[in-house]
């Protein structure tokens, strides 16, 4: 049992220049701990690492699945990423600082796509798993 429930995150691209309004067709759903003040709980992701899983979703491209990874070392003393291939690195998707965010509705996340592009995302939901 994790100390903490598991959360379904829904992130939705914000606004770019491509998508001046942002867009509800480009984002991720994260399934993950989170702690009492809405960080990413790492303690808690070991214990439930199986069962946090990503979904991605991008306009015009099939969806892909992954788990949500914890690594030591990286800024801040760990790093979070999307891995969609556990035999592969080349499909890693890197979250930008999301070890310090607040996964709250209205808060924002960068994360860093395969081709090395930081896209910013706007949370929309956080509920129960």
């Amino acid at each position: 049992m994790t100390s903490h429930p598991l959360k379904r995150i829904l992130l939705n691209l914000a606004r770019s220049k491509e998508h001046p309004e942002g867009s509800a067709r480009h984002g991720y759903e994260i399934v993950a701990p989170l702690d009492a003040k809405g960080h990413l709980d790492p303690v808690a992701w070991r214990e439930s690492r199986a069962a946090c899983r990503v979904r991605r979703f991008w306009a015009g491209e099939k969806e892909e699945f992954g788990h949500l990874v914890h690594r030591s070392g990286g800024p801040g003393g760990a790093t979070w990423f999307f891995d969609y291939n556990p035999a592969g690195t080349d499909d890693d998707e890197a979250g930008y600082r999301l070890g310090e965010h607040v996964f709250a509705p209205g808060e924002y996340v960068s994360v860093k796509d395969e081709d090395g592009v930081i896209h910013t995302f706007r949370v929309i939901s956080v509920a129960a798993a």
